[in-house]
């Protein structure tokens, strides 16, 4: 994770480019010295791939939700496709599974899924939550719910729904972010 100063650094750096450089804008980026590389190619009038720059990662607490309605618009509760930004560098991201866990304004808020195995890493108990294979993998392997990082998502940069988690699931899940994040 990227440190204070690193983040200052990339915004300043977005700044004084957007001054001495006429026709670009600014765009806060958090950069770090080793940027993961192989992003998605970006959309059409954005640079990361998003319809509107990416507000940073939700901070704070809300409500759990769980209110799926698998109709092709996006819910709490579903485990939907979308591009998530790279923790050390918001410009650059790759598409993933993400589990909507609640809103905040306009915006979903998310929690990353994956399917790497971090039950040997020490800090697994707090950070994340096994739910097991589900419908959003085609390969069928189990997955992961990341809970020390929360997501903010416009339903409109969703890309396609995976799956709707089953309630027993989603509990444990809410029961994380509660503990974790004291949401309610």
């Amino acid at each position: 994770m990227a440190s204070t100063t690193e983040r200052i650094l990339g915004l300043l750096r977005g700044l004084a480019d957007a001054f001495f450089k006429p026709g670009k804008t600014a765009t806060p980026t958090r950069r770090a010295p080793n940027a993961k590389s192989g992003a998605r190619p970006a959309s059409p009038g954005s640079a990361t791939g998003l319809r509107s720059p990416y507000p940073g990662d939700f901070n704070g607490t809300s409500k759990v939700l769980y209110a799926p309605k698998p109709d092709g618009v996006p819910d709490p509760g579903e485990i939907v496709w979308t591009w998530v930004p790279y923790e050390e560098d918001f410009s650059q991201g790759k598409d993933r599974p993400v589990l909507l866990v609640g809103r905040e304004g306009a915006r979903l808020l998310a929690l990353m899924l994956t399917s790497k195995d971090h039950s040997a890493d020490r800090r697994a108990d707090n950070d994340y939550i096994d739910i097991g294979p589900g419908a959003w993998d085609r390969q069928g392997r189990p997955s992961e719910v990341k809970l020390d990082r929360i997501l903010q998502v416009s339903p409109a940069d969703m890309r396609r729904e995976g799956a709707v988690l089953d309630a027993r699931r989603f509990g444990a899940v809410a029961s994380g972010l509660r503990q974790r994040h004291g949401w309610k």
